[in-house]
């Protein structure tokens, strides 16, 4: 339960005077709808206002405070032109303050002929007139509200920058003084000012960087220690060591050897399985580096014990690629594998629940669905969790309450994550890395072609697809919303379908239903189809042998990571593959080191890394690598540079300072709850 302490941070923004559902909903869409949730909305820049007497004394482009009088109007010739009040200053220069849309209304009652106001804001030049567009405040002569000094924040339509500096002056009125969490000698190194005035000092000035690197430290801080204290709740539930006869492994028909690599993460899985500990680790391997042979072995391990496993996908296409992939694996062998998603009703759904019930099902494939309360399992003693960054620590605590003793968890990626990010989100988790490829697989040759060149790429891609080889087409996220990205997708499709004909060209994209995506995946693995057009919904899991040519229309919209991903759809023949990476005309410095790098390596672990140097904070979790670890205080560069700190004082805090139970425990409770990781507190109770 949250300390009483801090529920007035908890509270409501609409339960503060002044906020109602008008204002409420411009602070929804920046994801402000608590008292906290101002707190930690930091500003981005800072706006000094110089005071004038005159206007001549002031420079174009500068914000100035005068005093002004306005002695005319000058209505637009239509209802929607601009409206401009012709103003004068105590010496008689002249400017014009300018306001758009319907606000003729609004522009007299602020400045009635005659009687003067003090007024802020940008003094601009429109050919040889001065000119103030929508001044940002407006008042008596001697207004003391207009700061000389005013943070701004990032904003949305229907917030202006004063309103929310006066939510965030109430929002720091509420913070209550709390305990120190922070180990002493620590503070005294850094010199870091107190919790209370740290947010003060960050919300005064975005250069405070003293403050700033505080409150990101409490937030990775909270996170690191809320990671620890799970893997200590779960490393003392009771578990039970599971060891294979070798009968099942032994007799997989494969028609290649296993690779140094996989042996060596197979022999750390095998070794976790047999203790009583419950497993909790990360296998990490680049596209096509054969984690799911590994993944497949360590099932088959817990079905020779005469138990039952689970594999968990995120998408409905990934659990039905990984079903047929596997079907085929262990064809011939005495295994019952089974497969189950949300689309799944009626009889199907029975029977498939019943046969993990009487543990007739010895492995079961699915989505979330596989975790629902309904489902239950005979014995389950290892679960495996795929493309495990679309899940945070909460889901992948949830898949260990499933089996009569907490089962091994092992969690696959296919994105590497730079150790920062692995720290920082899977710190809880031993990490197994497969860093080598299986042999015959050929690099895929990645060139970077303007877009401009759009007609000579469709002519290649028919000459490709009349050799018999196939190609994916991907589609750019040209806005947030599905809407805009499945426009982008049926535009090209049409398109392409012009050119090459209606039977070659399938289209899939996240708003479709589950069975008509199926159908034109099925049509695209049995040939059917020549190019496949979607969104990023194809970025996992699809393996199509005969696709050799991957296009990926404005790279320059997608991080490293993902266009690493996109490009791991080809290379899985035994034919040369390329990735082509279509770039608009204006890249920015970044978009360019990006595209000049995916042409350069196919190492996934470079590109991880070198991903996380050029995102900015505000990409920094952009491709969901951080499950429920959201940071919204901490730049990616005071991660990189303050989560080693933090981890090692994590590690004092439960091993030498005797954890929630220690002296410091009391105030490391308030962090973790004021920063929202106090999942970890029930859960090692619950434990």
């Amino acid at each position: 339960m949250r300390p009483e302490i801090l529920n007035p941070l908890f509270a409501a923004l609409t339960d503060l005077k002044g906020v109602g559902p008008q204002l409420a909903k411009p602070l929804t869409r920046l994801g402000l709808e608590r008292v906290i949730d101002v707190l930690f909305h930091l500003p981005t820049g800072l706006v000094q206002r110089y005071p004038v007497d005159r206007l001549d004394a002031a420079q174009v482009g500068q914000q100035i405070i005068v005093t002004l009088t306005a002695q005319d109007y000058r209505p637009g010739r239509s209802p929607r032109a601009p409206f401009g009040v012709e103003a004068f200053d105590g010496a008689g220069d002249h400017v014009r303050l300018v306001y758009f849309g319907r606000t003729a209304g609004l522009a007299k009652k602020l400045f009635p002929l005659g009687e003067p106001r003090q007024v802020s804001g940008r003094l601009d030049a429109y050919g040889d007139m001065r000119q103030i567009v929508h001044p940002d405040h407006v008042g008596e002569p001697g207004d003391a509200a207009i700061a000389t000094s005013e943070a701004v924040y990032p904003l949305t339509e229907g917030l202006t920058n004063a309103r929310l500096n006066q939510l965030v002056e109430i929002a720091l009125e509420r913070r209550p003084e709390l305990a120190e969490w922070i180990d002493g000698p620590l503070l005294a190194l850094r010199e870091w000012p107190g919790w209370q005035e740290a947010l003060a000092r960050a919300h005064a000035s975005p250069h405070d960087a003293a403050a700033h690197d505080r409150l990101a430290y409490d937030e990775i801080f909270a996170s690191q220690v809320a990671l620890m204290l799970i893997r200590e709740g779960l490393r003392k539930r009771k578990g039970r060591g599971i060891a294979g006869d070798g009968r099942l492994t032994g007799a997989l028909k494969l028609p290649f050897g296993l690779t140094g690599a996989q042996e060596r993460v197979g022999r750390e899985i095998a070794g976790d399985m047999a203790q009583d500990v419950p497993m909790l680790r990360m296998l990490q391997g680049d596209v096509g580096s054969g984690k799911t042979l590994v993944a497949l072995r360590a099932m088959l391990t817990a079905v020779e014990a005469g138990t039952q496993a689970a594999l968990l996908a995120p998408t409905e296409i990934l659990a039905r690629q990984h079903f047929a992939t596997l079907q085929g694996m262990l064809a011939g062998l005495p295994v019952n594998i089974a497969i189950l998603t949300g689309r799944d009703k009626g009889r199907v759904r029975e029977s498939t629940l019943m046969g993990l019930a009487d543990g007739s099902i010895d492995i079961l494939v699915g989505t979330h669905a596989i975790f629902q309360e309904a489902v239950n399992y005979r014995d389950l003693s290892l679960v495996v969790v795929d493309e495990q960054h679309r899940f945070g620590v909460a889901q992948r605590l949830m898949l260990t309450a499933k089996g009569q003793r907490p089962p091994h968890l092992l969690v696959m990626t296919a994105t590497p994550i730079p150790r920062t990010l692995q720290l920082a989100n899977h710190g809880e988790m031993d990490v197994s890395r497969i860093d080598e490829m299986p042999p015959g697989r050929t690099p895929v040759d990645t060139r970077v072609v303007s877009v401009d060149r759009l007609d000579e790429v469709i002519g290649g891609l028919e000459r490709h697809l009349a050799s018999g080889a196939q190609a994916y087409w991907v589609c750019p996220l040209v806005a947030e919303s599905e809407a805009s990205e499945l426009a982008a997708a049926e535009e090209r499709a049409a398109l392409l379908r012009l050119r090459l004909g209606d039977d070659r060209v399938g289209l899939v994209h996240g708003r479709m239903k589950g069975p008509d995506k199926d159908e034109v995946m099925a049509r695209f693995q049995a040939g059917w189809i020549g190019v496949l057009v979607a969104t990023t919904v194809i970025e996992v899991g699809v393996d199509v042998p005969a696709a050799s040519l991957m296009v990926v229309e404005h790279a320059e919209n997608f991080g490293l990571a993902q266009l690493h991903q996109l490009r791991g759809r080809v290379g899985r023949g035994a034919a040369k593959s390329v990735c082509l990476l279509l770039r608009s005309q204006n890249l920015s410095e970044t978009a360019r080191e990006r595209l000049a790098l995916m042409r350069e390596t196919n190492d996934g672990f470079l590109i991880a890394e070198k991903d996380l140097e050029l995102r900015g904070g505000g990409e920094l979790l952009g491709l969901k690598q951080s499950g429920d670890a959201d940071y919204r205080v901490a730049s990616a560069e005071q991660l990189v540079r303050l989560l080693p700190v933090a981890h090692d004082d994590a590690r004092l805090f439960v091993e030498r300072d005797g954890g929630m139970d220690g002296a410091r425990g009391e105030a490391v409770r308030l962090c973790l709850y004021l920063f929202e990781r106090d999942a970890a507190v029930p859960l090692l109770r619950s434990g």
